[in-house]
């Protein structure tokens, strides 16, 4: 198996990058995928199983429907995205100039980046233009040092010398612009399959770039009108592939070269001389086929555990490697052997959560409407040593448990609950998995409905019962009690669609019930006893005073923070509840926090979807929406960061959910295209400041990155001094970790030698807890 390097970002200092003309010129830098990543740092969590292309360079080269990755002569794996010095996101088509010995790489938003031996450079020129119409790059064909661009509107030509856009060839009759899917260069002729047909041109021609130079061949000789979708050169041969059969240009006809009308033509490409064909069946059967010079087929390729739906294949020193959008990148030598970095095996788009150093994520999703999307990933997990998946192919029963769109831990045992939305109630550990509906639960079906049991949301509460939000039906929130028997509520208020998702317990066992389709948010008390319903009380908060008092009625989302406020995200802004306690006995309604920018101050996020807000170890909230991430300070009054995709690594504004780890502070964002992380510099506090660790330590020689002081108190002041006692800094831990650049008072880095790490507590004590040394220093 090959060995995977995760390439890390650095916010604010990751990319050394130069300005050149139209191109930047970016550095890329690799870190180890499981390792603890550094303070300030990213890093991409995504899919490397749906590949779409494949290369041959100064390495393999695969692309993803994301990103790319290379293996090497001896199988190491690297990955490079917009984390490690990728300028964007979403990969349309990618191609290798043997001239200058570098990979192109286009997006699906026509950014174009070119990497050699770890340098990135992009030319955004196409991106940038504002040339109308539809720009989608198809293909790549690189030649003598320049990139030929195939888009739906010509052919754009690019100078990989000078890093600038050459020329641009529309080939349409009469000028107008048409798709090209392929072209080539045979020495004497340019060849481009287009949605016309295929055109022709002397590489002698003065000006490519006029219409009329090109002459059509399609319509004659053997040659149909239309769509050409490839054209290739094979063994000194032209062959194009028109629909699912490829040509051959003899002199000036087009004999058949090869077809099959029961495996229809995913792509054809030519390497080492040999022409190689990816298809797939009707009984979705993948195979790659080698064809001999005369088209019939002299290898063929199939195997279902490496090829599935084979989106491209080549040929390296004998050594065929395909590119397959649902198996990976593998290799056939003698045998197959698969090259897939890790990573989950889709988005994750239902709840997250991190515990005892595991990552999960629910993979499951609702849309607007709240309809399920037939998702069977099931559940993601990451922890030390990878990803691992929870789902229907290595637990059968998660077949009829599609949309896994909630989960909780067991506190007690930490094993996993998860809820379908369609598929009832799931228990999972390493050695049974029961599901949980109408027969052995007091779960119910939606209204009108004997087999649709959709649970949305999930949460302890300190006596360790399990409330559950029993989406539709009739008594839409239960309990699974501590003893293993369950109970069901019926909310004594009218909300469309009994609409219930994701719940909240607070600091008195309080479950708080966001209702979504508008509806507002539910609180629920339920007494001295869950079985005795005459102390129950509810209540109703929506918009308006008097009623709550929300920013909106329509709520995404809940979370209790260090101080048991009840932080609420709705479609028109952040709303908290600071009085949660007295929610039954005083008229307590949620707030709407002012915050104050540059000489502005308004309602916190009054024009934005708040869909997800999670509370680090400091209590700042990091808040997700549609335009990005911010991270808040704990009374909601400032913004400390804020971060797009146009400042940072993230891989889309379109966050959907937030978690933390609380043992390192490694905040885990997933978006539209992915799940990506930040090691930001919160902790969870301590209740006393024991097993201190301050890592670096030793601090390397030129060592510029942030030191990191671990296991403290929330708040406690932390002193670095020398061994004589002089104060070299002071700072104050966020939650259960402070951070220090490695400079005194003065700005100058700290001189070699053993420095004191001097903490006092709540009481006042000081106290000596560590020691840090420098190697090295000024």
């Amino acid at each position: 198996m090959a060995k995977i390097l995760s390439s890390i970002m650095k916010t604010g200092h990751s990319k050394t990058c130069l300005l050149f003309l139209s191109t930047v010129i970016c550095h890329l830098s690799s870190f180890s995928q499981n390792a603890l990543v550094p303070i300030g740092y990213w890093r991409e969590h995504l899919n490397y199983q749906s590949t779409q292309q494949v290369v041959k360079g100064d390495k393999i080269y695969c692309a993803t429907a994301n990103n790319v990755f290379s293996v090497d002569a001896d199988n190491n794996a690297e990955r490079y995205s917009k984390v490690n010095g990728l300028n964007d996101f979403g990969v349309s088509a990618i191609a290798w100039d043997g001239a200058t010995q570098q990979l192109v790489i286009a997006y699906k938003n026509t950014n174009i980046d070119v990497l050699k031996n770890g340098v990135v450079k992009n030319i955004s020129d196409v991106k940038r233009s504002a040339v109308t119409g539809n720009k989608t790059i198809n293909n790549i064909y690189c030649n003598s040092g320049f990139a030929y661009l195939c888009s739906a509107l010509g052919v754009v030509v690019i100078n990989l010398i000078k890093y600038e856009v050459k020329d641009t060839w529309v080939l349409g009759n009469n000028g107008n612009q048409i798709g090209i899917n392929a072209l080539v260069n045979d020495g004497s002729f340019w060849y481009a399959a287009t949605d016309e047909g295929l055109k022709k041109a002397s590489v002698n021609t003065a000006n490519l770039s006029n219409y009329i130079n090109w002459l059509n061949l399609s319509g004659s000789n053997g040659l149909g009108n239309g769509l050409v979708q490839n054209v290739v050169v094979a063994n000194n041969k032209i062959v194009v592939q028109k629909n699912d059969s490829l040509l051959v240009l003899n002199g000036t006809n087009w004999n058949l070269f090869y077809t099959d009308i029961n495996w229809p033509i995913t792509s054809v490409t030519t390497s080492e001389n040999k022409l190689l064909v990816c298809q797939k069946n009707a009984a979705n059967i993948g195979r790659v086929l080698q064809l001999n010079s005369s088209g019939a087929i002299e290898k063929t390729f199939a195997n279902a555990t490496y090829i599935s739906l084979p989106k491209q294949a080549i040929v390296d020193n004998g050594n065929v490697w395909i590119a397959d959008a649902k198996q990976g990148l593998s290799n056939y030598t003698t045998s197959f052997a698969s090259y897939i970095p890790d990573g989950p095996v889709g988005i994750a788009d239902g709840g997250m959560l991190v515990t005892n150093n595991t990552f999960y994520a629910a993979a499951g999703s609702v849309n607007n409407l709240w309809q399920a999307q037939q998702n069977r990933n099931g559940i993601y997990t990451f922890k030390e040593d990878g990803w691992g998946n929870i789902g229907y192919y290595n637990k059968p029963i998660f077949d009829s448990v599609l949309d896994i769109v909630t989960i909780a831990i067991d506190p007690i045992n930490q094993s996993i609950w998860a809820g379908s939305f369609g598929g009832g109630l799931v228990n999972t550990s390493d050695n049974i998995t029961k599901v949980y509906k109408q027969n052995n639960s007091s779960l119910g079906p939606v209204i009108g409905s004997s087999i649709d049991f959709r649970v949305s949301g999930l949460a302890f509460d300190n006596a360790n019962n399990l409330w559950i939000s029993n989406y539709g039906a009739a008594q839409n929130l239960s309990v699974r009690k501590a003893d293993g028997s369950f109970k069901s509520f019926q909310i004594p208020f009218a909300h469309t669609a009994n609409a219930v998702s994701q719940i909240t317990i607070d600091n008195i066992n309080q479950v708080w019930i966001v209702s979504p389709l508008g509806n507002g948010l539910f609180v629920y008390n339920y007494g001295n006893n869950v079985d005795i319903v005459s102390d129950d009380k509810w209540k109703y908060f929506t918009t308006g005073k008097g009623r709550g008092n929300l920013p909106s009625n329509t709520v995404f989302c809940t979370v209790k923070d260090k101080n048991g406020f009840i932080w609420i995200g709705t479609a028109k802004g952040i709303g908290v509840v600071q009085c949660p306690t007295e929610v039954f006995t005083q008229n307590c309604e949620t707030t709407l926090p002012v915050v104050q920018q540059d000489r502005f101050a308004g309602y916190l996020f009054q024009d934005e979807e708040v869909r997800t807000i999670a509370v680090d170890g400091a209590n700042r909230k990091w808040v997700g929406t549609k335009n990005g991430v911010w991270l808040i300070a704990p009374e909601g009054d400032k913004i400390i960061y804020r971060f797009t995709v146009d400042n940072s690594p993230l891989l889309s504004n379109d966050v959907k959910r937030i978690a933390i780890d609380p043992q390192n502070g490694e905040v885990f964002i997933a978006t539209g295209n992915g799940i990506c992380s930040f090691r930001s510099t919160a902790t969870e506090g301590g209740e006393t400041n024991s097993n201190v660790l301050v890592f670096p330590n030793p601090v390397p020689p030129n060592y510029t990155g942030t030191i990191a002081i671990k296991g403290l108190v929330d708040k406690a002041l932390i002193k670095i001094a020398e061994l004589n006692g002089r104060l070299v800094y002071q700072t104050r831990a966020l939650g259960g970790q402070a951070i220090w650049d490695g400079k005194n008072y003065k700005g100058e880095k700290a001189a070699s030698g053993v420095y004191l790490i001097i903490v006092r507590d709540d009481s006042g004590l000081e106290k000596i807890v560590t020691k840090i040394v420098f190697v090295g220093g000024r």
